[in-house]
């Protein structure tokens, strides 16, 4: 039989290696066939010389010795085995004729596994090796899985520990004196422990540790260290209480890990989380969350909240011109002022409010980015509305002061909207949504000044969404209406021409361009207008050149967010060859201010629209800051006289003067002259009288349906009956007016 247990044995090589030394040859040879045959691969020595130097080129799964040989005995010779690199665990088995304990003794001291007296039971023997062999190969594994797991916790910063009640204490093992920066041999007890942990924290740790003692529970908790090298950690701690066999709680086992580059990269998570990157402050997702907390707590004690909505005034400007660095740098410094105004406190995290007292939610208040040039302003209680004026007033005093940024003195303002729980919401929503319509509110009026929520503005702010979104509407359900004012030559009494303006048809209302224009530039709604206007206006000169003979121009008002397309020039030969009228049928208008503004866009599209025949005119002229060098090279034909300066005709000298300049101007460059805004026979008069033929005006017209314009030409000028007829016939002189006076007439025939 080969093997008492194959099962155990299937672990163990198919021919464990022996190594046999015997000095006598008898019992060498009986017990190496012994072996042989039970599955043992055998080497012989005959000696302790000739056993060591054969380990020295091969080792040998387990060694056999004889404890009695001449020269080197047993003894000696696994003594000099034990020492020998390699053969350190190799398991030895004694083999002697003595039985004495001092023999057995002696064998344990110098290093023999086992101790087996000579025999011829050669299978008791044999089972003999292989426990040996078995228990060999399990220690080997344990002390592999014991090296591993010190590896483990060594790269994981952790190790274990120990505390018994009474005898034995508390006891680090090697790792967890590793984790504190101690050696194996050093000793650390729990008061050396405690020393570390700093003082504020020592408390509170020490109270941990009794309440989980008393109620025998389990401990789990972060602890902050100073090392004796000054190094500062963070350990995680965890022990389960263990208990004897009464029942009773007789100490704790437990793991310590250092986890401060864990901490480090969870804060600096958190960090992300909650702050903005750029500024520092709290960002949206943290000021949601403090305002929440901030309303929890108002609800509970029925105190007041106040949100600050906080928008710097043309922060773009800035942004455009220095470059987005500057821009950055502009934030970061007014980020920093802002924070000074208000009691900011960044410590308030999720989790730890609870812990602060019953007045925690004042350690809410806080200054936040929002997010692009918007911050906001947490007033966690608040006594009214004017506790929350004067916050807003601070922070539009910090903002006064001049910033340097890239070398340059900058100056920057905001808009202050304030919204107050409960008054005008009761959800962070609600505040956020409120405040940032006062702050429009602000933005509307002139900007750098704050303002309190009320229900009228928000109601102005839902007018203008409605509106906007009717507005959207409107140019796919063909609402948008084009009407007529007609610009008269007084010395003939004629209509030369039109100006066309747009009106909104909503229901049975006619919104007036004031209400929607200013909507539709904002919005961007004004570029598929005027495209509308445009091939509206081509449309109605075609009609009227088939129903009265029209051959003058319709004036169409252009922004100059058009003039920056490229196929602007292609799109109106388009409009007017799609029905048949020439390029001078469209004349096109533009404000000086707005041509000013934009010159570099405006004045190639002009040069290519004056080439194929479509004439500009000036519009609001003498209101802007013109540069004569460009009216002397810009391709236009009219200038149209300011309203503002009509108006004043006749009664101050200082109107009469410019109007005179203005026209003299005109004359001078060879351009058409037409005042704009004529109400009264007086204006029309002195006009006339300074050389101005050309008006426009309520005095003739208020601006009508394409319809009603033909029935105002056959009733009022034909007859040749209004008042401004009449008048005009009474007039005396024939100023000229270049070309408006002699161009053909273009009233029924």
């Amino acid at each position: 039989m080969n093997s008492a247990n194959p099962t155990v044995d299937q672990d163990l090589p198919e021919q464990p290696r022996v190594l046999l030394v015997d000095d006598d040859e008898v019992n060498l040879l009986l017990t190496a066939i012994a072996l042989r045959e039970r599955g043992f691969d055998i080497t012989e020595a005959s000696s302790g010389e000739e056993a060591l130097r054969t380990v020295g080129s091969w080792t040998p799964d387990i060694i056999v010795l004889d404890a009695m040989m001449p020269e080197l005995d047993g003894f000696e010779t696994c003594s000099r085995l034990r020492e020998t690199p390699g053969f350190e665990s190799t398991p030895v088995l004694m083999l002697t004729g003595l039985d004495d304990e001092a023999s057995i003794n002696r064998a344990y001291q110098v290093g023999a596994t086992d101790f087996f007296v000579k025999s011829t039971q050669w299978s008791l023997l044999a089972g003999r090796l292989r426990y040996l062999l078995r228990s060999s190969r399990t220690r080997i594994e344990l002390e592999r899985s014991k090296a591993r797991l010190a590896r483990a916790q060594d790269l994981a910063r952790m190790g274990s520990f120990e505390w018994h009640r009474g005898a034995g204490g508390f006891v680090l093992a090697t790792e967890a004196l590793r984790v504190f920066g101690f050696g194996p041999n050093e000793p650390l007890d729990f008061i050396g422990v405690m020393r570390m942990v700093p003082r504020e924290d020592r408390q509170l740790f020490l109270r941990l540790l009794r309440e989980v003692m008393v109620h025998n529970s389990v401990l789990v908790t972060d602890v902050p260290v100073t090392l004796v090298d000054g190094r500062q950690r963070v350990l995680h701690i965890e022990a389960e209480p263990e208990f004897n066999e009464h029942g009773n709680a007789s100490g704790y086992t437990g793991v310590i890990q250092d986890v401060t580059d864990r901490r480090l990269a969870e804060d600096k998570i958190r960090q992300l989380a909650n702050f903005d990157a750029l500024t520092g402050l709290p960002n949206r997702r943290q000021l949601i969350w403090r305002a929440e907390r901030a309303i929890e707590a108002a609800r509970r004690s029925g105190h007041e909240v106040g949100l600050l909505l906080i928008d710097l005034d043309r922060f773009k400007v800035i942004n455009d011109t220095l470059g987005h660095a500057a821009g950055d740098e502009l934030l970061m410094e007014v980020g920093r002022r802002l924070r000074a105004c208000v009691r900011h406190s960044d410590q308030v995290m999720e989790g730890l409010l609870e812990s602060v007292g019953g007045r925690s939610h004042r350690t809410l208040e806080a200054v936040g980015r929002l997010g692009g040039d918007e911050f906001v302003a947490l007033l966690p209680e608040v006594a009214d509305e004017r506790d929350a004026e004067r916050v807003a007033q601070r922070v539009l005093e910090a903002l006064r002061e001049p910033i340097f940024i890239a070398g340059q003195e900058c100056f920057v303002t905001a808009s202050v909207g304030i919204a107050i729980y409960p008054r005008d919401g009761t959800t962070t929503a609600d505040l956020l949504r409120n405040s940032d319509v006062a702050m429009y509110a602000v933005k509307s009026q002139g900007r750098n000044a704050s303002a309190l929520y009320t229900p009228q503005l928000a109601g102005r702010g839902r007018e203008k969404l409605e509106l906007e979104s009717a507005l959207h509407k409107a140019i796919e359900r063909n609402e948008i209406v084009l009407h007529y004012q007609p610009k008269i030559d007084v010395r003939a009494a004629r209509m030369v021409g039109a100006e066309a303006l747009m009106r909104w048809q909503r229901g049975d209302k006619l919104v007036p361009p004031g209400d929607f224009i200013p909507l539709a530039e904002e919005t961007g709604l004004i570029v598929p207008l005027s495209e509308w206007a445009l091939r509206e206006a081509a449309r109605q000169a075609k009609v009227w050149q088939l129903n009265f003979g029209f051959s003058d121009a319709i004036a169409v008002n252009l922004p100059n967010r058009l003039f920056e397309r490229s196929d602007l020039v292609e799109h109106i030969h388009q409009c007017v060859s799609a029905y048949g009228v020439p390029h001078r049928a469209i004349q096109l208008e533009i404000t000086e201010t707005g041509l000013m503004k934009d010159l570099q866009n405006v004045i190639p599209a002009l040069h290519r629209l004056n080439e194929v025949g479509v004439e500009i005119s000036i519009d609001d002229f003498g209101t802007g800051y013109s540069s004569l060098a460009y009216l002397t090279t810009l391709p236009i034909s009219e200038v149209k006289i300011d309203r503002s300066f009509v108006r004043d005709l006749g009664i101050t000298p200082q109107s009469s003067a410019v109007v005179t300049a203005i026209i003299a101007l005109a004359r001078s460059l060879g351009l058409r002259v037409i005042a704009e805004g004529v109400e009264t026979l007086r204006q029309m008069e002195v006009l006339h009288r300074l050389g101005c033929s050309v008006m426009q005006g309520f005095l003739f017209s208020r601006p009508l349906a394409a319809d009603d314009l033909e029935r105002w030409l056959a009733q009022t000028v034909l007859p040749r009956k209004a008042p401004w007829i009449v008048q005009a016939n009474g007039l005396e002189g024939d100023t000229a007016t270049g070309r408006a006076a002699s161009s053909p007439t273009g009233g029924l025939r």
